[in-house]
């Protein structure tokens, strides 16, 4: 019987893979803090002998090599692509077999995601197969987007994209299926049903790349491609030269007086504090970005690539958290961290602002029009918006900061609060009043202020 442990990782919207026979294990899509994989596969007692990938990842940095080295197992990568540890790789190509104790696995190429992706269908050996493990070509009732290599390859990959799906349509109904993305990675495409499993038959019923004719496929996914997180384009040239694993430890504690000169030195302060109690007390020129599962995408996407950092936090424990998210996505400059109740204490220099809601915003219309700057993503503005407010997407904000009228309130929302406290914490340079509403966006309409349909 082959057995298929999930290993989530929902801070990146991403599933790993530990498939066994209760013996032997292959591993697909690990990601960087392999401890998570070394104690599922010791908690069954079985050994990896393959650790496989089904593509060079855009979204996360890999722990494929480093888990091969400390398994001993045979690392599969496509054969294809160009990597700097070729003497380290089992180059693999569509059509190969191989033997992982007791099952088959077959290498499927199913270009696409990328151009040399591949699937691995697994089944017990000579019988039929079970489990598809798919990467990012067919997910649950979507596809992986296919607009992460080069602008010039999307309409070509988008089309080999729908081939690859309708290919692992041909497997039979019951086999399972196991993507790595469509979890709330950036790197799905069309969106997607709410579900935890799938097979190919229920795919049939459901997925883009089944249900659609080739044109109407291309069309649907050229039209829905979102924004990119800015530090996807460092991901590939991590992963092509053969990522180490994580080292994490804890970054030594800085004082209020160290913090605030590293900050002038140029690093950058990371407040990873509920964004009430950063709005109560926070030190000038920090940046709020609540630790939890959205961290490493909004630090990964608003700080510079490689920035020195030091985070701010409660208690250790939510530094040393903070900290093993970050490394997921490269963002290892975690250079000291600092206690908020010791950095924003008594006698220390400290800025606030406030938290309001979409009923306080329709009241502050009363004999004024205030400046109301939206930081939702252009898909979400697009869909409604605020008749008269100003549209900067986060992502864009470091660099349209200017943009943003000087010596006035300044009410920033977003869909629930939490990016629009992030924008707020980059605009606190004390040269506006700044007010986060910290509410949901379908309260809006409610409250009756003028909400713009798509």
């Amino acid at each position: 019987m082959i057995d298929i442990v999930t290993i989530e990782t929902p801070e990146l919207g991403d599933r790993s893979y530990l498939v066994t026979d209760g013996d032997a294990a292959l591993v697909v899509d690990p990601q960087r803090d392999i401890e998570r994989v070394l104690a599922a596969a010791a908690n069954r007692g079985v050994r990896i002998t393959h650790v496989a990938e089904t593509h060079i990842h855009n979204d996360y940095v890999s722990g494929g090599l480093a888990l091969a080295r400390a398994t001993g197992a045979a690392y599969l990568v496509a054969g294809e692509e160009p990597v700097y540890f070729e003497a380290e790789r089992t180059a693999v190509f569509g059509g190969d077999r191989l033997c992982v104790g007791s099952f088959e696995v077959t290498v499927t190429a199913t270009p696409g995601h990328t151009p040399h992706h591949l699937a691995y269908v697994v089944g017990p050996s000579g019988g039929p197969p079970t489990a598809v493990l798919t990467g990012g070509s067919m997910l649950f009732g979507s596809a992986g987007r296919t607009d992460l290599i080069d602008p010039n390859q999307t309409h070509a990959l988008t089309r080999s994209q729908w081939r690859s799906i309708r290919g692992l349509g041909a497997l039979p109904g019951a086999v399972s299926v196991h993507p790595t993305h469509g979890f709330g990675s950036f790197c799905s495409g069309a969106p997607a049903p709410a579900t935890d499993a799938s097979t190919i038959a229920a795919e049939w019923n459901v997925n883009p790349g089944l249900v659609l004719d080739e044109d109407t496929f291309v069309h649907l996914m050229l039209a829905g491609f979102g924004p990119v997180p800015s530090y996807y384009r460092h991901m590939a040239p991590l992963n092509r030269a053969g990522p180490d694993a994580a080292n994490v430890f804890m970054p030594s504690e800085v004082g209020p007086a160290e913090l605030r000169a590293r900050l002038a030195w140029g690093a950058w302060v990371v407040d990873l504090r509920p964004r009430r109690h950063f709005a109560a007390a926070h030190v000038p020129g920090s940046v709020n970005i609540e630790g939890g599962p959205l961290l490493a995408t909004y630090v990964g996407w608003t700080l510079p690539w490689g920035a020195h950092v030091i985070l701010v936090g409660d208690d250790p424990g939510q530094v040393a958290r903070a900290q093993r998210d970050l490394t997921r996505i490269g963002a290892d400059r975690v250079g000291a961290h600092a206690l908020a109740h010791v950095a924003t204490g008594p006698g220390h220099d400290v800025r606030s602002y406030r938290l309001a809601t979409f009923r306080d915003l329709a009241a502050a219309y009363t004999g004024h029009r205030p400046v109301v700057l939206d930081v939702r993503r252009p898909d979400e503005w697009k869909a409604s918006h605020l008749a008269d407010a100003m549209h900067i997407p986060l992502y864009e904000l470091v660099a349209r900061a200017p943009e943003v009228p000087q010596g006035t309130e300044v009410w920033v929302h977003c869909a629930g609060g939490f990016r629009a406290s992030i924008a707020a914490s980059l605009l606190d340079n004390g040269e506006r009043e700044l007010i986060v509403v910290d509410d949901d966006w379908s309260a809006a309409a409610s409250h009756g202020l003028h909400v713009e349909q798509a």
